[in-house]
């Protein structure tokens, strides 16, 4: 087992190790040649107090991937993270080797809104009804029947009202109704699959009653202005009755950036919030209970938010995957040992990507650890490694940096000369870089040494120099 400081392997991360102490060598040749678990070792975070070494709770067994001696006895070793433990004991084993016994954390399925949430229960007469709902219809072609004759009824209205507006789906989305007189909108039929029972389930009624308004106002009287979408006039119907124009609350949440100041993020949100709101409730519970457990849901507002701060292909890939992409964002993010140690030993996806929204919504200056000094905000991150903007390298000494990447910083004096012998980067020289304040090692700057090499010059970062308080 190794025991690091200053590093918190997360399941699927990669991690460089430089193997120099003898029992850590010790540990790498058992694991090479044991027959239970080969090529495997435990990795746990340690933090070195006046009383000695403190273990984490949790740690993460790695799969070694690349193994190769060195001339001066020292060994260069690659391994990726593959499943988090529970530390039980440890001990030092005859040869050195530092060894414990651990419990493999078996990880729960991902959860997702069930489909019979909101599909196979019939629906209620009303969003605000508490009644009882009604029973489920037994026949699937005749609901169907009834729905087609209800659509072209209203498509005949609308045709004698508003001749010049376009197709019937732009005439549709143009029409005023109150959320308790004309439709209730629910799940749509390509929703669900399977059964006739699952289709009948999924098919959204319609409950409609005497129109108050005039069907045939003129256009110059309208007032639903052309292209008003149909969500829209639904939030200010059922937020603002007299219908003078005035943003309701529900769109000023929606168009404010007080979701955490995401921008585009936070109104992907909204959107989808929106689509689950105007639907009919089939279960004894909410939509919005739902969400915030549906481990999919929350992957994507994690996704879309850390696309905010970096541009990351995998998330692409990994958005349908919330365990992994719960880890991936984890392991990405600029927090201290600390809070990536909470992170590791959070049990759940789903809670682990609310903790991970909360942090990414706080991220927005990046400080020094020591004096608090401002020296990035997260919009002045790069990526410079396949593995994204933070990532880990080892020294010829054998001490591990998790490195952030950022294209400027402020507040870093820079010392000594700059070197290219043993830079991480090819074609870049590094030179040692301080807080200005405190002077303590923040990180490097990285200066191309080649005319072609694209960024002329980047900053790494520690991550372990970083403050928790990043607002």
């Amino acid at each position: 087992m190794f025991y690091l400081e200053g590093i918190v392997l997360f399941p699927e991360a990669t991690l460089p190790l430089r193997v120099i102490q003898p029992r850590f060598k010790a540990a790498v040749q058992r694991a090479m040649r044991q027959e239970e678990a080969p090529y495997t070792i435990g990795v746990i975070h340690v933090r070195a107090l006046n009383e000695g070494l403190r273990f984490a709770l949790v740690g993460t067994t790695a799969e070694i991937r690349q193994y190769r001696c060195l001339e001066d006895g020292s060994m260069n070793v690659v391994t990726r993270g593959q499943q988090r433990f529970r530390l039980h004991q440890c001990w030092t084993d005859e040869d050195g080797a530092p060894c414990a016994q651990v419990q493999i954390i078996q990880e729960a399925t991902p959860l997702h809104i069930p489909k019979d949430a909101f599909g196979s229960l019939a629906s209620v007469p009303s969003f605000q009804s508490g009644k009882v709902p009604r029973s489920k219809p037994s026949n699937a072609d005749h609901r169907k029947m009834e729905i087609e004759s209800e659509v072209d009824e209203m498509a005949n209205e609308l045709s004698d009202s508003t001749a010049e507006d376009g197709p019937l789906v732009g005439r549709l989305q143009r029409q005023p109704f109150d959320m308790d007189e004309d439709v209730h909108p629910g799940p749509r039929d390509d929703e669900f699959s399977g059964s006739d029972e699952d289709i009948v389930s999924g098919l959204w009624w319609r409950q409609r009653r005497p129109q108050r308004r005039n069907s045939r106002q003129s256009p110059g009287h309208s007032q639903w202005p052309p292209g008003y979408s149909l969500s829209r006039s639904i939030s200010e119907t059922r937020h603002n009755d007299n219908r003078d124009g005035g943003d309701s609350p529900l769109l000023e949440r929606k168009q404010s950036s007080n979701d955490g100041g995401w921008g585009g993020a936070g109104k992907a949100w909204a959107a989808d919030e929106s689509k689950w709101i105007y639907r009919a409730q089939r279960s004894a519970w909410p939509h919005w209970v739902y969400r915030m457990f549906d481990a999919y849901n929350l992957a994507r507002r994690a996704a879309d938010m850390c696309r905010q701060m970096v541009e990351l292909h995998i998330m692409d890939d990994l958005v349908n995957k919330p365990e992994l992409l719960s880890f991936y964002i984890a392991s990405k993010m600029p927090v201290p040992d600390s809070t990536r140690q909470e992170l590791l030993e959070i049990d759940g996806v789903a809670y682990r990507l609310q903790r991970e929204i909360q942090l990414l919504e706080s991220i927005d200056r990046i400080r020094c650890k020591n004096c608090s000094t401002v020296i990035a905000r997260r919009s002045d991150m790069l990526v410079m490694s396949t593995d994204g903007p933070i990532s880990a390298y080892v020294n010829p000494h054998g001490f591990v940096h998790e490195t952030l990447t950022l294209y400027k910083t402020k507040g870093l004096a820079l010392r000594g000369r700059a070197e290219t012998e043993h830079s991480w980067f090819p074609g870049y020289a590094w030179t040692i870089a301080n807080c200005s304040v405190c002077d303590s090692h923040m990180g490097w700057l990285f200066t191309a040494v080649k005319q072609r090499l694209l960024p002329k010059s980047f900053w790494g970062v520690r991550r372990s120099q970083l403050a928790e308080n990043s607002h």
